[in-house]
C-alpha cells in the first residue's frame, strides 16, 4: 500500500489539474490555439491518471484472500503502468496529432492575452502541486540522489505525480514559447510546432515511467541492505550453520516476500528446528519490517 504523503499527493494534484483543464479547455475554444488545446488534453488525461493512481492505491489495501493470498499490493504496480501507457497514447498522442493539425492548417492565435494569463495561471497552479510533490518526494528519499531514489524506490504513486508535474510545467513554458514565437514572427504555424514538442515531452516521460513500473510489475528483489540484513540476523543465529539462499520480492511498496533455504546444526531434533524458524521469523519482522511474508525451509530436518 502507497504511504499517506502519496495519497496526499495525487489528491492536491488531481483537484488543481481538473480546475487547470477546464480552464485550458475554455481558452483554447477562446483563442484557436492548438498548443493551448494540447495543454488542455494534457490536463485531462493528468486528472484521469490520477484518479487511476487513487484507485490502485485503494484496491492495493485489500486484505489476501483465497483467490489472492499475497494480497493485492502489485494492484498499485499494474495502474501506474496503465497511467503511464495513457499519458503516452492520450497525452502525447492527442498532442501530436493537434500539433500536425496546426502546422498543415496554422491560424493566428486570437486574444493572445487570454492564453497567457491561462497558461501564467496554470504555471502556478501546476508549480504549487509540483512543489508539494516534490517536498513529499525528498522527505522519504533519504539520502540518496534524486534519480537513484526513483530508480530504487518501490512507491510508483509519487515519482509518477512528480514526473507527471514536470512535464506539466515543461509543456507550459513551450505552450507560452509557441505562441509568443508565432505572434512575433508571424509563424502561426509555431503554435502547432510547440504542441508537438509537448507532445514528444510527454512520450519522453511516459516511456520513463512504464520502464519503471514493468520493473516492479514483473518482482523486484527488495534492497541490497535490507536482502543482506536479513541474511546476516539469519547466520547469527548460532543453531544456523549456513544461509543457502535468500530470496525477495516486492509484493508492494511496503511488502516483501522473503524465501530463506536454512541448513541447521546438526542434531537438533525436528520439533527444535520448528521453534528456531518460528524464532527467526519473529526476528525478522521486528528488524525489518517491511517484510512481512516470510518462508524459512530448512534443509536438513532432524530425527524427532
Amino acid at each position: 500500500m502507497a504511504s499517506g504523503s502519496s495519497k496526499l499527493a495525487v489528491y492536491a494534484a488531481l483537484v488543481g489539474n481538473l480546475a487547470i483543464a477546464v480552464t485550458k479547455f475554455g481558452a483554447a475554444t477562446y483563442t484557436g490555439s492548438s498548443a493551448m488545446l494540447s495543454e488542455a488534453i494534457h490536463s485531462m488525461v493528468d486528472t484521469g491518471n490520477q484518479a487511476l493512481l487513487l484507485y490502485g492505491m485503494h484496491r492495493a489495501s485489500k486484505p489476501a484472500d483465497e483467490r489472492h493470498p499475497f494480497g493485492y499490493g502489485k494492484e498499485l504496480y499494474f495502474w501506474s503502468f496503465v497511467v503511464a501507457i495513457l499519458i503516452f497514447g492520450l497525452g502525447a498522442g492527442f498532442s501530436v496529432y493537434e500539433g500536425v493539425h496546426g502546422v498543415l492548417n496554422p491560424t493566428p492565435v486570437e486574444n493572445v492575452m487570454v492564453t497567457y494569463v491561462v497558461l501564467g495561471l496554470a504555471m502556478v497552479f501546476e508549480g504549487g502541486a509540483s512543489l508539494f510533490a516534490l517536498r513529499q518526494f525528498l522527505s522519504e528519499k533519504g539520502e540518496m540522489g534524486f534519480i537513484e531514489a526513483v530508480r530504487r524506490g518501490k512507491d510508483p504513486v509519487l515519482f509518477t505525480v512528480l514526473f507527471e508535474d514536470g512535464a506539466a510545467i515543461v509543456g507550459l513554458a513551450i505552450a507560452m514559447a509557441g505562441i509568443f514565437l508565432g505572434q512575433q514572427l508571424q509563424l502561426p504555424w509555431l503554435d502547432g510546432a510547440a504542441a508537438i514538442a509537448i507532445g514528444f515531452v510527454l512520450a519522453g516521460v511516459a516511456m520513463f515511467l512504464a520502464y519503471e513500473c514493468k520493473a516492479l510489475l514483473i518482482g523486484e528483489a527488495a534492497e541490497p541492505e535490507v536482502v543482506e540484513g536479513c541474511r546476516a540476523l539469519l547466520n547469527g543465529d548460532r543453531r544456523v550453520v549456513r544461509v543457502a539462499a535468500v530470496r525477495t520480492m516486492h509484493l508492494g511498496p511496503r511488502e516483501i516476500l522473503l524465501a530463506a533455504d536454512l541448513d541447521f546444526a546438526d542434531g537438533l531434533t525436528s520439533r527444535e528446528v520448528e521453534d528456531a524458524t518460528a524464532e527467526l521469523e519473529v526476528k525478522l519482522r521486528e528488524n525489518f519490517p517491511d517484510v512481512r511474508r516470510i518462508y524459512l525451509e530448512s534443509k536438513n530436518l532432524g530425527a524427532s
